[in-house]
């Protein structure tokens, strides 16, 4: 799974900054998730071939805090608990304080691997203000300057070490039928991400046994169903009691962000009840950021009436119009209704998700497409599409060669994408289309 950074330190050192050069955004992909505004958030970040997850922490008391800094407090101690690396945040111009000592003590307790960044350090690298920070015990200094960008990558480069890029799961191996396929259940606490699961796992009759997870304690489940192998990836924070298995709810957003990145599937599990909340729309937002395939199940769709029924599927219209290829089903996870649908779902979702495309037949339904509707004229030159192959899968990239294709306006991408949909009859996957123009020769004889 992707490597979690949480990044800590008391009030104004700097830590958004810093966060907000990580992930090269003024904001988290994710923005701010309800009851966390004040307190954490999350973006995804790149360094090299390697992703991770950065989580930003609100000032940290950890010595007997009240009110909202209590709440803060425990929000920065819940994101150490789930980072596998903390990095420090220290401010050299305010210089050391006692409450640096206090959090250094703390994150002394946690096991953690921390790296202390001293902040605002532009032009200072040799300066005696840095010596004092030794004080804190925490082995070398990382002078940095997050709003100029000094000492970022050189921090980060040490914060990732020992971590390895994952490997493409897609290759053209021959083993890619038996691999299982990794299924991960999302959904805002009290959705029934956890009655779902224990439907599957004991209606089922499924093989399924703990496999020891990460520091976070992520759990993954393989079993089998209909001779089909899968891999569970919970997060709902699934627990074994004996041979019974207990789900408990639990929400952690950084334990979603990674399962939805380790994932081929997603089931996005939404309330029927309560209708799409921004949490969902958030999660949804996530999905398709990560092109992975997804199936939206509406839970709980029996104790509803005409009333509320009618109001969720505008919901769904509204916040979630993003995701019009994701087949909508309805559930009941506690009476066990509508999960043979569910299955089938997934499993075209996945099909559609990592099909193999030919050449000849992507070029064929271009050129078609462009007979039927050529892109508009943009400038001196007609946008040319001469071929078209496949990209890569999970989701399905198409690369379009040809000239003037810089020009080809996003509404001519989304008319190539339902021709592909409706070729191909891809269902509940996102598409990529990119454009690859060649140096058009008349370019510089009409210049």
């Amino acid at each position: 799974m992707k490597p979690v950074i949480a990044l800590v330190g008391r009030a104004n050192v700097g830590k958004s900054t810093l966060f907000n050069r990580i992930t090269k955004s003024r904001d988290a992909i994710v923005a701010d998730y309800a009851g966390l505004t004040r307190d954490r958030h999350y973006g995804d970040a790149r360094l090299g071939a390697q992703e991770f997850i950065v989580v930003d922490t609100g000032g940290f008391e950890p010595d007997k805090p009240t009110g909202v800094v209590a709440e803060m407090a425990k929000q920065t101690r819940q994101a150490v608990a789930e980072a596998d690396v903390v990095i420090f945040v220290v401010d050299v111009r305010a210089g050391l304080s006692a409450q640096d000592h206090d959090i250094a003590k703390f994150l002394r307790t946690q096991h953690k691997r921390v790296l202390l960044a001293v902040n605002k350090a532009e032009g200072m690298q040799e300066s005696p203000l840095l010596a004092e920070f030794h004080e804190l015990g925490l082995g070398e200094l990382h002078p940095i300057s997050s709003a100029h960008g000094q000492g970022i990558r050189s921090l980060l480069e040490a914060a990732l070490e020992g971590f390895t890029p994952e490997e493409d799961e897609f290759g053209s191996g021959p083993d890619d039928e038996q691999r299982p396929i990794r299924l991960a259940v999302c959904g805002r606490p009290n959705v029934g991400k956890s009655t779902l699961i224990n439907a599957w796992l004991g209606e089922e009759r499924l093989v399924a046994y703990d496999q020891p997870g990460t520091t976070r304690d992520a759990i993954q489940v393989p079993f089998e169903r209909e001779g089909r192998r899968f891999t569970l990836i919970d997060t709902a924070g699934l627990r074994r009691k004996g041979k019974v298995f207990e789900a408990i709810e639990k929400f952690s957003v950084v334990k979603t962000l990674q399962a939805i990145a380790d994932a081929n599937v997603v089931l996005l599990l939404i309330d029927a009840t309560q209708g799409v909340s921004e949490q969902d729309a958030h999660i949804a937002g996530y999905i398709l950021e990560s092109g992975r395939a997804v199936v939206i199940a509406i839970n709980k769709w029996d104790a509803t009436d005409d009333y509320q029924r009618q109001t969720l599927q505008r919901s769904i219209e509204s916040r979630l119009t993003f995701m019009k290829y994701a087949p909508v089903l309805h559930i009941s996870a506690l009476k066990r209704a509508g999960l043979s649908a569910v299955w089938k779902a997934l499993l075209s979702a996945h099909a559609s998700a990592t099909l193999k495309m030919s050449t000849p037949a992507l070029t064929r339904l271009v050129h078609e497409a462009a007979e039927h509707q050529a892109p508009r004229r943009d400038g001196r030159f007609r946008p040319k599409m001469r071929y078209a192959h496949q990209g890569g899968m999970n989701p399905p990239v198409v690369v379009i060669h040809g000239t003037s294709l810089d020009r080809v306006p996003d509404s001519y991408k989304r008319y190539l994408e339902s021709r592909l949909r409706e070729h191909f009859k891809l269902v509940g996957t996102p598409i990529r289309i990119e454009m690859r123009s060649a140096a058009n020769p008349f370019d510089e004889k009409a210049s």
